[in-house]
């Protein structure tokens, strides 16, 4: 039995075919919509590549970029189909193709749906991408001299300053990093001279944040310096009194902007990816209800349409014992290339007779 076996007569093959170029060109704006969407994000991720510790990220937008061309070219191809059906002199040349379009537009969707299932799953993967990134920009801060790593400083600070947030998991990321450039370091001061030889690595270290870290709505003068150091500053205790600094990390500020904006486009991807699969299924019903018209010089007679020529069981049981036969076919082959190899290593015995 048929799967969504449906009758049609002249006026209903008319209605679904204006209906579906219609649709169609609705897809090639909603192909045009996931390519933006793409960009968009290329864009963004490329804005902080500096904090990213790979490119794994681009995965997603490139996807969506190729997914909204895809979309673009397949559904106008589709539009015009539909155009033609209208006219059986000219469906007749659309008429081989649409089989093999058709499988195309399976595979389309099916990956279609996989790009929306990524964007919900990438957080894991952006999550530890930001996370090495930022340590590394971080250990680059002070290089404001260094060729390649100047521009660091700058990145850091803006993106502390726009996204309200500090260091990588916190403001006490900071604490063990010299972010502060030798160039500025007084080493003739007995300070400065004791906190390097305290180090083992020969690092300044303080208990200090950039100014970026400064949280501007707080009533208090920004504490940046000595932050664990009660007594350098007046009725000051950091461990109960609210910091006037950026409590949340950057990672996880960057992760929540980011993943936020993904699962977006992911829902987005799946309202698309709804819509085309009702395209699909209407034009195999157009594509099987023009095709099973019993006198094609009689356009105005009844036909059917359907979606499956079996039930969904037997379909997959069919396509299941193709993929048998052309199992068994393949080592059919090999076997006899096998015997052939195995007669022609044969080298038949010659007497010599004296």
């Amino acid at each position: 039995m048929a799967l969504l076996k449906v009758k049609f007569n002249q006026k209903k093959r008319v209605k679904l075919a204006q209906g579906l170029w219609l649709m169609n060109w609705f897809s090639v704006f909603a192909g045009i919509l996931v390519f933006s969407m793409g960009l968009f994000l290329k864009i963004e991720l490329r804005k902080r590549s500096e904090v990213m510790d790979n490119s794994e990220s681009h995965f997603v937008p490139n996807s969506l970029i190729l997914m909204g061309i895809l979309s673009c070219a397949f559904n106008g191809f589709a539009g015009k189909i539909c155009y033609d059906s209208l006219d059986p002199a000219k469906f007749a040349k659309w008429k081989p193709l649409l089989k093999p379009y058709l499988a195309l537009c399976c595979v389309f969707n099916m990956l279609l749906f996989f790009v929306a299932l990524i964007c919900f799953l990438m957080r894991g993967s952006l999550d530890s991408t930001l996370a090495q990134g930022l340590k590394n920009g971080m250990k680059f801060y002070r290089d404001t001299d260094t060729p390649g790593r100047c521009f660091m400083k700058k990145t850091i600070d803006m993106l502390q300053i726009e996204f309200k947030c500090c260091g990588n998991n916190g403001y006490k990321d900071w604490f063990e990093i010299q972010w502060i450039s030798n160039r500025y370091l007084d080493f003739s001061s007995k300070e400065v001279k004791d906190r390097i030889k305290s180090n083992v690595d020969g690092r300044y270290l303080v208990d200090g944040v950039p100014f970026s870290c400064c949280n501007p709505s707080s009533p208090r003068p920004c504490i940046q310096y000595q932050v664990t150091n009660n007594s350098a500053h007046y009725s000051y205790d950091y461990q109960t009194e609210e910091l006037n600094l950026w409590r949340r990390g950057c990672r996880e500020a960057l992760l929540s902007y980011y993943s936020g904006m993904m699962s977006s486009m992911g829902a987005v991807i799946l309202l698309v990816w709804l819509f085309e699969m009702s395209v699909m299924v209407g034009l195999r019903l157009l594509h099987t209800s023009l095709e099973s018209i019993a006198n094609p010089e009689d356009p105005e007679c009844e036909s059917e349409g359907w979606v499956l020529e079996n039930s969904l069981k037997d379909t997959f049981k069919s396509a299941l014992e193709n993929l048998k036969k052309l199992g068994k076919f393949n080592q059919v082959e090999a076997g006899a290339e096998g015997a052939e190899g195995e007669e022609g290593g044969k080298t038949p015995a010659i007497t010599t007779v004296s």
